[in-house]
């Protein structure tokens, strides 16, 4: 699995115009299963995602993770993650998983989140979305399950 996390002040995602999910202060996860992904990738991720320290202490050192904070999730599934550009100007996106498989791992890591105790909104997915955010610091960090 890839993912990529954004320290946010706030985050939301519109589906149709319509807000699907809000956060405020939290990590805003854009998650992508790969072909050949199962139950250890999703272990990673999760593990990962709950105890990344990427928020500040009281002496300013990124020294304390999203659930340290008492912050929220925003989890949203994108397959783009997987896009190949080494041949051409098109990316690729032969290596994300196939949609239900994805789907089923996408629905594994939020509830295993849930029952890390986080608060998890999600995007829906499949479905188009326009996601915003307010990166605080900013903060970004890239994941690969695969360690590719």
């Amino acid at each position: 699995m890839i993912a990529v996390l954004q320290r946010v002040s706030r985050a939301e995602v519109l589906i149709r115009g319509v807000e699907s999910a809000a956060i405020g202060k939290g990590l805003l996860v854009l998650l992508c299963a790969v072909k050949g992904d199962g139950d250890a990738d999703v272990d990673y991720m999760v593990k990962q995602t709950s105890r990344i320290r990427v928020f500040e202490d009281e002496g300013g050192k990124m020294n304390r993770s999203v659930a340290d904070i008492g912050g929220e999730g925003l989890l949203v599934s994108q397959f783009t993650l997987a896009g190949d550009t080494r041949k051409g100007n098109r990316p690729s996106f032969g290596a994300a998983e196939v949609p239900e498989r994805a789907k089923e791992l996408y629905e594994e890591a939020v509830r295993r989140l849930r029952e890390a105790g986080l608060t998890v909104r999600t995007g829906i997915f499949g479905e188009m979305m326009e996601v915003s955010l307010i990166n605080d610091g900013p903060v970004t960090v890239l994941l690969d399950s695969r360690g590719q």
